[in-house]
């Protein structure tokens, strides 16, 4: 009796282990609200939103709680975005700002985020090798903050090298 209560154990061990491995952020964000999109978002964000809003969700979970999603862009840029290798998100939050690089490649790969206040200070930096997302990076002043995000197979050999002047809000 006492190997059939230590099998079951065993099995039941297992079971609420593999079911705690699906629970990644995207099927947590499942049965939370849709993300809150700013009025300012261009259409491209609110398009990726529409089709993947699991994601936006879990990316602004990452955050913390009060973000807008702002801007979403699909990298690299210039293909379909069923295509993207990653997804750069940023958020805002009472002028502080957050960005997530996703990982769309589904395995673990050499990504690179950095953001800093317009004025190059105030820098947050995230690196190294993931399977679902860099950062969150968090800049205290939101307004016209520029975004790096860096992607390949080693910080060496990218298919990703993207900056931009405008993924927060400017005015």
């Amino acid at each position: 009796m006492s190997k059939l209560r230590a099998s079951l154990r065993a099995v039941t061990a297992a079971v609420v282990l593999a079911l705690g491995a699906m629970a990644a952020p995207q099927a947590v964000a499942v049965g939370q609200p849709a993300v809150s999109v700013s009025q300012r978002a261009d259409a491209t964000t609110r398009a990726l939103v529409r089709a993947d809003p699991q994601a936006a969700v879990a990316a602004a979970t990452v955050c913390g709680s009060g973000y807008t999603l702002f801007r979403a862009v699909a990298l690299p840029q210039d293909v379909d975005p069923s295509l993207r290798l990653a997804t750069l998100y940023s958020y805002e939050n009472a002028g502080k700002g957050c960005a997530i690089l996703d990982n769309n490649v589904g395995k673990s790969q050499y990504m690179y985020l950095h953001v800093c206040k317009v004025d190059g200070t105030g820098c947050d930096t995230d690196s190294g090798s993931f399977s679902e997302y860099a950062g969150p990076v968090n800049v205290a002043s939101s307004v016209c903050a520029p975004v790096t995000a860096k992607m390949g197979q080693n910080s060496s050999s990218l298919y990703i090298n993207f900056t931009s002047e405008y993924m927060f809000s400017c005015d």
